[in-house]
């Protein structure tokens, strides 16, 4: 009996059924920018968007955030000049058209204005695409 039930917590180890991952999910977001406007772009993003991506840090919705530039320039086919990677908590989360949308009005009382600065900070835009990556096991 000893030997069935150490046979049992064995499988389950084996089988990843006991210490199971969370099942997150994560998408890199690419921002390419008008010539001479990638700073007022990420300044934006800085005062608009990340306030919000961070209170569902805050509450466990969102994993992690992490903003890059690239350091060096390329072609322009291949240009981009701002990248967000955030993990979700989930699939559902990641998909949720109104996961910050409860912060908008703590964060920002003036909700017009708000919408005014993120139009100005699309209005930059030149192309944006989302990806989905999922991490390797090495």
């Amino acid at each position: 009996m000893k030997h069935a039930l150490l046979l049992s917590v064995a499988v389950l180890i084996c089988s990843g059924v006991w210490a199971q991952r969370p099942e997150y999910f994560t998408v890199e977001s690419y921002y390419k920018v008008k010539w001479g406007y990638a700073d007022e772009f990420i300044r934006l993003w800085k005062t608009n968007h990340y306030p919000l991506l961070k209170k569902a840090l805050e509450n466990g919705d969102v994993i992690s955030i992490k903003a890059e530039t690239p350091r060096f320039h390329s072609g322009e086919e291949t240009r981009w000049d701002f990248r967000v990677t955030v993990t979700f908590k989930n699939v559902e989360k990641a998909f949720d058209e109104d996961l910050v949308t409860p912060y908008k009005k703590q964060l920002f009382p003036d909700l017009e204005a708000l919408a005014r600065s993120e139009q100005h900070r699309f209005e930059l835009l030149l192309a944006h695409w989302d990806i989905e990556t999922a991490e390797l096991q090495l």
